[in-house]
């Protein structure tokens, strides 16, 4: 097998913490910067899989990064700099507590919900006569709570953030405002790869001045889903699935392995060969997004590379 980084114990120098998130292990650098280390560990189902998936950390990485740069002009961003290419470096940010999901279609957990009968999502009505993948009118917002590792993330709806104090409703509509700019940004590059982008999250914080800035990822197949534009209309007639790119294959692989992250059940086991047609995926994922070819760093050790290549920046900024 390749190598990968699942988890990371450094300790860079003014070092104060260390976040380890679901996928992302975050080093707090003098309470001023974030250090943000993609590692290639994968979450399904709020579960985190046994084995890591070679380059994964360093495709979400650099997606996240230029996306980041092709947004920067309508959103600000936490994002200083990439010393690695499986590591960001940004301001230190407040995030705020909510995730904020946006859905252009009836996809994922609303098409879930939906064939449960609910016309209801966080809040937000969804029109009644609606195929799985059909297109909504209008792009819907559905937040969900940010949950701590191991814990599930929940719906909430807008009127419950505010009630409940989660987001003053100054920061929140900034919040939307940010959600829907972006989407509209991220639909626009995705249709000139040839793609449409589904759905996906955005996470925020506020900086130490205030400003309430995009952190963590962007458009990426983890926190996004996309759909292959050519034949889509003519397989949402034919009641046949949509080409994807994201990784719901994944999620179905489990699902048809007997797994979705309930209690009592196991997460079946996967072989080095699966884990090699999820790498591959995944660099097929990175290639059709940015439309450019995906280059391989040396994996040999990642942790001492990721370290060496850090502590050069952190002593050089």
């Amino acid at each position: 097998m390749s190598n990968t980084i699942t988890t990371t114990d450094f300790n860079f120098p003014n070092q104060k913490s260390v976040y380890r998130g679901k996928v992302r292990e975050v080093y707090n650098i003098d309470d001023e910067l974030l250090v943000m280390v993609a590692t290639d560990r994968l979450s399904a189902f709020d579960v985190v899989l046994p084995k890591g998936i070679p380059y994964k950390g360093q495709i979400l990485n650099q997606i996240a990064t230029k996306f980041m740069e092709l947004t920067a002009d309508i959103v600000p961003n936490w994002l200083i700099a990439t010393p690695d290419p499986s590591v960001a470096v940004g301001h230190l940010c407040t995030p705020f507590k909510v995730e904020m999901v946006i859905r252009g279609y009836l996809s994922g957990h609303a098409a879930r919900e939906y064939a449960l009968g609910k016309r209801t999502i966080c809040g937000v009505s969804m029109p009644e006569g609606l195929k799985e993948n059909d297109k909504f009118p209008t792009p819907i917002i559905t937040p969900t709570t940010k949950a701590d590792n191991g814990e599930h993330d929940a719906d909430i709806s807008r009127e419950d953030i505010l009630a409940k104090g989660i987001v003053s409703e100054e920061d929140y509509l900034v919040l939307e405002k940010y959600t829907r700019a972006l989407f509209q940004r991220g639909t626009e590059i995705a249709a000139s790869r040839g793609l449409i982008l589904v759905d996906t999250k955005y996470e925020f914080g506020k900086t130490k001045e205030g400003v309430i800035v995009l952190i963590d990822e962007i458009h990426t197949p983890d926190s996004s889903r996309y759909f292959y534009s050519e034949g889509y209309q003519e397989r949402q007639d034919k009641g046949e699935e949509q080409k994807q790119l994201s990784k719901e294959f994944v999620r179905r692989w489990l699902i048809q392995n007997g797994f979705q992250g309930l209690e009592g059940q196991q997460i079946p086991d996967m072989s080095d060969e699966y884990i090699e047609t999820v790498s591959e995926r995944y660099i097929e994922l990175y290639e059709k997004i940015l439309g450019e070819k995906f280059v391989k760093a040396d994996i040999s050790n990642i942790n001492e590379r990721i370290e060496k290549n850090v502590l050069a920046y952190l002593q050089n900024r």
